[in-house]
């Protein structure tokens, strides 16, 4: 057993691991194989003077991409123009801007060809989904909902969902816990998807549900999922549900949808550990719970008024709103751009949920301070992206730098009157300190530690290496 994390690149490097960046490493060298082998790519494309990326590059591709979320422009060359209202010296100290674009081009995640249409990023999903499970067990509370990856080409999957900040998009049903740590994830990916067909949506929340199911879990859900026979199917599995209902559902008391209530009156009924209630409030909500009987609660609203409210009615309003937030939390450093194709969208997507998980897992379980999102991603960076002059200093800090006498000697002949003799002198460098300042300056000192062995004078070499 792994003790807790005790800083965040820890954190972050317990979901984005060396199992992960291997994969990747991999996948990717063996893509640009086979993009620089295609019959239709140029002979000058840069395809062709491909380089093999290793891990250590690769965490510094994914350094950058993720740097890109915090400075925001609109396209990923941006970030390399030498234009004074553009530049951003970090970037390409890092990386070349024709290395970053190859590397984005050749990412890759499998080899494999299959009839799953979500096969290009299915490794990468059930990493995710599997580290999870893996290295965190959640608390008694969860919910169940929808989020949106934006994308508005065509493609087969695509959905539209009105109520979300992305409305057409790659769907994806989301299992998390109330703060936002996402515990499992599933795309929709249309009619030929293990859940679709009939009764699409209980066969969802069992799939994400499938290893928290017996456990005793309570999951939140949205009118969406709920029904009388999805609530005693989980009730028996010792899984409880509270959520929203819809007054068509299959198994519905068949007097709920014409009983006429006051603002505030509230009616339940209750059939084999289900409950189904009927509130007023400014209109009719019609509720469900395996857990929460008909108890009324007082409450205080948004502008500090009491109102009373049904037990499972405030319950859900706590813990239903962990998937939006964690989009939320999202939004504030977007990382996607419109040119990426699906599948790297998608991949660019569960890397910033990784990032936002290790967050919550290491303000949970760290011994230091707290750190908000900000905070947490900087430190992130600066160790996937570190300070390149101070790297330079400490590179030339572990060589003990001497000067030292050039051995190199010429021979020259020098004429006295009528005799000409053979003369031996050391020869000279030009001093790099002096020449810098514009001034010329031979010296007979030069530093062999020093890449190229420069030529010193003793002040140059002193200010150069204090």
């Amino acid at each position: 057993m792994k003790p807790p994390p005790t800083d965040p690149y820890e954190a972050f490097r317990l979901l984005i691991d060396d199992e992960l960046l291997d994969l990747i490493v991999r996948e990717t060298n063996a893509n640009a194989i086979r993009i620089g082998n295609a019959e239709n790519v140029k002979q000058n494309s840069r395809i062709k003077s491909w380089k093999d990326v290793t891990k250590e590059e690769l965490l510094i591709f994914l350094g950058l991409l993720l740097h890109t979320g915090t400075i925001q422009l609109s396209r990923i060359s941006d970030y390399w123009k030498r234009h004074y209202l553009y530049n951003i010296p970090s970037f390409g100290q890092f990386m070349s801007r024709n290395r970053f674009m190859l590397i984005l081009r050749c990412l890759h995640f499998t080899s494999e060809s299959s009839e799953d249409r979500l096969i290009k990023i299915r490794p990468f999903m059930d990493h995710f989904n599997n580290k999870m499970k893996m290295i965190y067990c959640p608390g008694k509370e969860l919910s169940l909902d929808e989020s949106m990856v934006l994308w508005r080409d065509r493609y087969v999957f695509r959905q539209y969902i009105k109520n979300k900040r992305h409305k057409y998009g790659i769907k994806l049903y989301v299992l998390a816990e109330p703060d936002g740590t996402v515990l499992k994830f599933q795309v929709y990916a249309g009619a030929n998807d293990e859940t679709s067909g009939k009764g699409h949506s209980s066969k969802m929340v069992f799939k994400l549900l499938e290893e928290r199911l017996d456990c005793g879990h309570h999951v939140y859900m949205a009118n969406y999922y709920n029904s009388y026979g999805l609530a005693l199917k989980l009730l028996n599995r010792k899984t409880y549900c509270t959520g929203t209902l819809r007054k068509n559902r299959k198994g519905n008391p068949v007097e709920i949808g014409s009983i006429l209530l006051e603002k505030g009156e509230n009616k339940s009924f209750f059939l084999n550990g289900v409950h189904i209630g009927k509130w007023r409030d400014k209109r009719y909500v019609l509720y469900i719970s395996t857990e929460h009987g008909s108890e009324m609660i007082k409450t205080t609203a948004k502008r500090g008024s009491e109102v009373v409210k049904p037990m499972a009615i405030i319950h859900y309003n706590n813990f239903m709103s962990s998937v939006d937030l964690q989009d939320q939390m999202l939004a504030y450093y977007p990382v996607q751009r419109k040119t990426l194709r699906w599948y790297k969208k998608l991949f660019v997507h569960v890397l910033q949920m990784s990032l936002i998980n290790a967050l919550h897992l290491y303000n949970k379980y760290s011994a230091n301070d707290r750190l908000n999102l900000n905070d947490f991603r900087l430190k992130i960076l600066e160790k996937l992206l570190p300070d390149p002059n101070v790297i330079n200093r400490h590179n030339v800090l572990k060589v003990k730098h001497e000067l030292t006498k050039i051995e190199k000697t010429r021979t020259r002949l020098k004429t006295v009157g009528s005799v000409t003799k053979e003369t031996i002198e050391v020869a000279r460098k030009e001093c790099k300190g002096c020449k810098a300042e514009r001034k010329r300056v031979q010296t007979i000192y030069e530093c062999k530690q020093c890449q190229g062995s420069p030529g010193f004078c003793t002040k140059c070499f002193c200010l150069a290496h204090s």
